[in-house]
């Protein structure tokens, strides 16, 4: 989780993402920061996120990008 946190922090070292949960109701990540985190997220963790992936529920927190990547390396 730490790994992700750091990720996160680069992209906007403004949010609180060990306690935001509506990363993508509240558009606090747009589309260009999905796709910076989705390449980042495969770069680190050595998943691969596809299209089918890409649901607003995956993204808008933390722990559920982390649950996603945790299913993700699992498989």
């Amino acid at each position: 989780m730490d790994e992700l946190l750091e990720i996160l922090k680069g992209i906007h070292d403004d949010v609180d993402y060990e306690t935001e949960e509506h990363l993508i109701d509240e558009a606090i990540l747009d589309s260009l920061d999905i796709v910076d985190l989705i390449t980042q997220i495969g770069d680190t963790f050595g998943v691969t996120i596809t299209a089918k992936d890409i649901l607003p529920e995956n993204f808008n927190s933390a722990k559920a990008m982390y649950a996603l990547i945790s299913r993700l390396e699992e498989e």
